[in-house]
């Protein structure tokens, strides 16, 4: 077992701790005092926060090798020391546990477990039943919440491991000192993997920022190419303008050449015509004095 990411409140109202199992899975183990508000809602969100968590290390880590097949459960177990109104419509239960199930049968592990354990219940069905601790998992829960000297009989006699932990415990509530001790150790290792977790979220963090900056510098050198074409295809329309301009300007010259050209042509037939019609009133004027002078000799005669 590997501890993660511990948790210890400035308040004593609460701690968490973070553990991954042999296999891999991740177990959030949520420890409250008083039951906060929406425990369903909120559990969501600290599962969904450990999931991609562990999504974004294994993905980093394994990087191209990296398979979904790779994440594995995340469980979010919560012990409530007084528990909220909600776990009092079943005060014969003290586990209840959660998962995802589809509507028709269809099994599909969708990763996500919860667990919520009221201890008060818990202690409630232990008295009833005059504290007869029936298996290790009671023993380990009644260990947690349970200082009566029956609960500490009971479970020593069917788990004699467990009085070696109630003996370290004396011991520690008798010494202060080896109690700063103790904190102290478990801190030093807490802050190890604590600096350790830092080390692998600043690592995700820069690979996450080293691809954003690479995409950008691609997006950028993309968006710089097409600038380039575009100023290209400006350039190319530019020119072709004034192609076109310069097209259009040798049009218009032509065509007021042919202007001209058809003007003198019709000056010309003008001139042309003009001639003809001063010959043919030469002609007419000839030809009317010779009709006159055929009549002058035709009187003669």
């Amino acid at each position: 077992m590997i501890l993660l990411r511990p948790c210890v409140p400035l308040y004593t109202e609460g701690m968490d701790i973070v553990v991954q199992l042999k296999d891999g899975s991740i177990a959030n183990l949520e420890i409250q005092k008083i039951g906060y508000k929406f425990p369903g809602e909120r559990s969501a969100c600290y599962s969904a926060d450990l999931l991609m968590r562990q999504y974004k290390r294994v993905r980093s880590k394994r990087k191209e090798k990296f398979a979904y097949r790779d994440i594995k459960q995340v469980y979010t177990i919560v012990l409530f020391e007084h528990s909220p109104s909600a776990f009092r419509q079943f005060p014969d239960t003290y586990l209840h546990y959660f998962e995802q199930q589809s509507n028709t049968g269809l099994k599909m592990d969708l990763l996500q477990k919860y667990l919520f354990v009221p201890l008060d219940i818990f202690r409630e069905i232990q008295h009833n039943k005059h504290i007869r601790i029936e298996n290790r998992l009671e023993a380990w829960l009644a260990f947690l919440c349970m200082d009566e000297p029956e609960a500490l009989i009971s479970i020593i006699e069917k788990y004699s491991d467990f009085k070696a932990m109630y003996e370290q415990i004396y011991d520690i509530c008798r010494n202060i000192e080896e109690v700063m001790g103790m904190f102290s150790k478990e801190l030093r290792e807490m802050d190890r993997n604590t600096v350790q977790l830092m080390i692998d979220e600043m690592q995700e963090e820069l690979n996450q920022k080293k691809q954003e900056l690479e995409q950008e510098r691609r997006n950028a050198e993309q968006e710089r190419q097409n600038a380039e074409k575009e100023k290209r295809n400006a350039e190319k329309e530019k020119q072709n303008a004034e192609k076109e301009k310069r097209n259009a300007e040798k049009e218009r010259k032509n065509a007021e050449k042919e202007r001209r050209n058809v003007e003198k042509e019709r000056q010309n037939a003008e001139k042309k015509l003009k001639q003809k019609d001063q010959e043919l009133e030469q002609t007419r004027q000839a030809y009317e004095k010779a009709l006159e002078r055929i009549a002058e000799l035709e009187a003669l005669s």
